[in-house]
């Protein structure tokens, strides 16, 4: 295995250990424990559903690569495929990286913690 191949791999498990800490700062909020799910997953549904399909852009990317790269290791293949989801996966990441940080700073927020006036508002606007 060249240098190179092993990161591949560390890096989806990266992605996925991101998307278990959002997870768990998710099930550390009062909104969380006060049963409220369906309002956080409807606040932070854009970040969820990009963070599920770059970590699908980049496990996607990284078996294209390796298996171009096992069957002929002498050369790289670069095919427009390959090239068009390269494209797709760090568009992906740009979004993903500005989302993720936009959420964690979101989730700092004071008003997840506790019950207060906000939270009754969105419960009642997210069941009306």
């Amino acid at each position: 295995m060249e240098a190179g191949h092993g990161g591949r791999g560390i890096q989806d498990i990266a992605i996925l250990f991101n998307v278990i800490i959002i997870f768990l700062m998710f099930f550390n909020t009062f909104v969380f424990q006060a049963g409220l799910v369906n309002l956080l997953f409807h606040k932070f549904k854009g970040t969820i559903l990009l963070s599920a399909a770059y970590l699908a852009l980049s496990i996607s990317f990284h078996i294209w690569i390796m298996n171009l790269r096992w069957r002929d290791s002498s050369r790289f293949i670069w095919t427009e495929g390959l090239q068009t989801l390269f494209v797709f996966q760090r568009l992906a990441a740009v979004l993903y990286c500005y989302f993720y940080k936009r959420t964690a700073v979101h989730l700092g927020d004071p008003l997840f913690y506790q019950d207060s006036l906000w939270l009754r508002k969105e419960f009642a606007h997210f069941r009306g």
